[in-house]
């Protein structure tokens, strides 16, 4: 088993890394191209090949990110009493919900009167790993059943009839379950958009506490391989039998388009909010295929890949503020007004992103290439201070 340290395992930080990567290009897509807050680019119909797909390989990012998550999950506990292992997950998970809050929201916001609160994957990590503290003195199996439920049942939903939105038990399911990205106001001014419901990815984060078990100390790594490689296979074919049988596992099926190119656009087009099980089969069976490819993985460019994912709260974190102060300081030079940084009508209300502002795609992919490039220096300073130093604080971060 190649690993970047001691007790570091190398294929797992090199997923990671490529996860963080192909995270910045979706959040420079955001910040910076033209129809970004115009045009969804998934929509076949009125987007270009090259749009959707830098769009939908981002897509890979949230599931595996939430599964390696739980891997971790797994590996931390192995050495602790499950009492304390409990524990430091609930808190772990409380300060995420916390950092979601107050941290993150205003690197994606920059507004610094917080009146609106943006909650998806951290947040949805947070509450996961309460959820699998809770869990984690009971047994495995019951982690293992409990996960499959929540991936391969929640689309039952999808033929429910739910409470009405604006009720209490309303929003309780679509916080917990079904949300697609909802927008709750509790006055004139403030809202909370709930972007990631919770459960969804609570299943995936319990799948992946239970791939832990393939990568703890001892594990036999040709029956990981096996492991990795009938699961992916089996998860890639389900979402296609999914997809073609077009009945469950996605809140919408899809149809027929003008034309071939199109139709297979609609066909990739599964819903990540929540994440249905067409979705989390189609992104989850490439990425256990990529564990399985990166288990031998030595070259230098995998051990720079490898630095992003071995701190990726801190780059998380970092990407957003750096991006952003990016994004105020091109307002400034193209000449907006000072006092217009905010738009109180926008959806996602990023400070200083006037609508009708943005480049071409290529300048996108100029901008995140060398947005990773900057940001390698301090993520690598970070990842060796973490590693020589044992400050109780570097667990959360």
């Amino acid at each position: 088993m190649s690993t970047l340290s001691s007790n570091r395992i190398a294929s797992l930080d090199i997923l990671r890394g490529l996860v963080m990567i192909l995270m910045t290009l979706d959040h420079v897509r955001d910040f910076f191209h033209e129809t970004a807050l115009k045009a969804d680019p998934m929509d076949p119909a009125g987007t270009t090949l090259a749009l959707y797909f830098t769009r939908w390989m981002t897509h890979f990012c949230a599931p595996a990110f939430v599964l390696l998550a739980g891997v971790s999950a797994y590996l931390g506990a192995q050495f602790r009493p499950p009492k304390e292992a409990a524990l430091l997950l609930i808190k772990r998970g409380i300060w995420l919900i916390i950092a979601e809050i107050l941290i993150v929201t205003l690197g994606i916001s920059f507004d610094p009167f917080y009146r609106t609160i943006i909650l998806q994957v951290i947040w949805a990590i947070g509450w996961s790993m309460i959820l699998l503290g809770l869990l984690i003195r009971t047994s495995f199996r019951v982690i293992l059943v409990t996960g499959i439920i929540l991936v391969a049942g929640h689309n039952l939903l999808d033929m429910a009839q739910l409470p009405d939105r604006s009720t209490a038990t309303g929003i309780a399911w679509q916080v917990l379950l079904t949300s697609p990205g909802t927008q709750y106001a509790w006055d004139t001014i403030h809202r909370i958009n709930v972007i990631y419901a919770i459960l969804p990815w609570t299943g995936i984060m319990l799948l992946g506490y239970c791939l832990g078990v393939f990568y703890k100390k001892g594990a036999d790594p040709e029956n990981r391989k096996w492991i990795l490689l009938y699961t992916g296979t089996a998860l890639t074919v389900l979402f296609v039998i999914l997809r073609v049988i077009n009945v469950y596992g996605n809140p919408t099926p899809w149809h027929p388009q003008q034309g071939w190119t199109r139709d297979v656009l609609a066909f990739l087009n599964t819903s990540k909010y929540p994440p249905s099980l067409q979705y989390t089969c189609m992104t989850l069976g490439p990425v256990l295929l990529a564990l399985l490819l990166l288990e031998k993985a030595r070259s230098p460019w995998a051990r720079w890949v490898a630095v992003f994912g071995s701190v990726p709260f801190f780059y998380y974190v970092l990407h957003f503020f750096v991006l952003h102060a990016c994004l105020a300081i091109v307002y400034l030079l193209a000449g907006y007004p000072v006092a217009a940084y905010y738009n109180p009508a926008m959806y996602l209300p990023f400070c200083f992103r006037p609508i009708n502002f943005g480049y071409s795609l290529p300048v996108v992919y100029l901008i995140w290439i060398s947005a990773v490039i900057a940001l390698y220096f301090p993520t690598r300073w970070f990842a060796r201070y973490k590693q020589s130093h044992r400050q109780w604080w570097l667990k959360y971060v």
